[in-house]
């Protein structure tokens, strides 16, 4: 039986929405709890409100993973006669730690972003407004030809996908010398006497942030002592990462039809919208939450719509005057969905990593605060 602790944990969902792709004001990451604490129930919900901490803590979760942090500022002191502080309180008390990822979701691929595009029927999403490029870097490493296969199958998973592709390399034959010094334990050769082996170059193209994962695996899995290999830093732009999407629907469909249909797919109580009921869509921008802000990059990227949350009397102002339609399905119905997907994705990771006594289940007390 394997149980993680919360560091593992947080180190699985990491790797879906990297830290270092939240946005500068957040605080994504532990909010409180012990990292060494053993978890075998995991909780997911939107909201680290009070009755998602007693749920978690009714349901014996050592661990509650939201999407909005329960501290986004630096506190200054922790009051338990105010709201916020009784919350830290109850978690900590509870045995409950508290991991958020906010906009590093948002971001990431397969995030909530990417979430709302393929629930709202957006073909071939890309980032509304680019946030970060990843670096990419080519290694190099050569190899006996009788190894290379196995070489090359271990640092595939590091590879960058190239479009629709993955697992792309390029290899070429060669002959490559050394001399063993006294101490040596060559793989091949004798200690002082000069030698060549027919061996593989195998070029990779990997994301800057896999390398030390990748050189780790290199030197474990090749057979020499001491390989050789290269690192190229590249001016090829890796994948845009960003906020928001835009994408285009299957088929044109009016504003007013589109924004009904979006009412039942986010199962919201009632919706905004702004524009001609009779006004064409296909090219729709995104952003679930809060993404008025983004009212100025979907003009200039073309779309017909911004489906969004939180939308402010002058927000509609400005999107009427641009003549961009716009729809205010509310935050909560935007940021919901996150709390299924997630559940059912960490609970496949842990399972994958070896954790299988640790359980993982979704919030079912969670309400949008606003009644229509």
């Amino acid at each position: 039986m394997r149980i993680p602790k919360t560091a593992d944990i947080v180190g699985i969902i990491n790797k879906m929405a990297p830290p270092a792709l939240a946005e500068a004001w957040d605080n994504s990451g532990l909010q409180i709890g012990d990292p060494t604490a053993e978890v075998n129930r995991v909780m997911v919900a939107l909201d680290p409100a009070p009755d998602v901490i007693d749920a978690a803590i009714a349901a014996s979760c050592q661990l509650l993973v939201t999407h909005h942090p329960l501290i986004f500022k630096p506190l200054k002191s922790i009051s338990t006669a105010t709201p916020h502080g009784a919350l830290i309180q109850k978690a900590i008390k509870g045995g409950v730690s508290i991991f958020s990822l906010h906009t590093n979701y948002d971001i990431a691929d397969g995030g909530l972003n990417d979430l709302l595009a393929d629930k709202i029927g957006l073909s071939r999403p890309v980032p509304l407004k680019v946030t970060t490029t990843r670096e990419l870097v080519k290694l190099v490493v050569f190899v006996p030809i009788d190894q290379f296969e196995l070489l090359r199958f271990a640092l595939f998973p590091f590879t960058a996908p190239q479009g629709n592709y993955r697992d792309c390399s390029f290899a070429a034959e060669g002959v490559g010398t050394f001399t063993p010094l006294e101490g040596a334990t060559p793989f091949s050769g004798t200690v002082g006497i000069p030698s060549q082996v027919h061996e593989e170059r195998l070029e990779l193209l990997i994301e800057r942030a896999q390398l030390a994962r990748a050189v780790k695996t290199l030197l474990a899995a090749h057979p020499y002592e001491e390989p050789a290999f290269d690192i190229y830093p590249l001016l090829n732009e890796g994948k845009k990462l960003g906020i928001g999407r835009i994408g285009r629907l299957a088929e044109p469909v009016t504003l007013a039809e589109y924004a009904a249909r979006l009412k039942d797919i986010l199962a919201a109580p009632a919706l905004r919208y702004v524009g001609d009921p009779a006004t064409p869509i296909s090219k729709v921008a995104l952003c679930s939450g809060s993404g008025a802000s983004l009212l100025h990059e979907a003009a200039r990227s073309g779309a017909d719509l911004l489906v969004t949350g939180d939308v402010k009397y002058h927000d509609a102002r400005d999107a009427a005057d641009m003549g961009l339609a716009l729809i205010d399905a509310g935050h909560f119905p935007t940021e919901i969905i996150m709390v299924h997907e997630m559940t059912k994705r960490l609970d496949r990771a842990l399972i994958s990593a070896g954790y299988t006594d640790c359980r993982v289940e979704a919030c079912r007390v969670e309400t949008d605060p606003f009644h229509i």
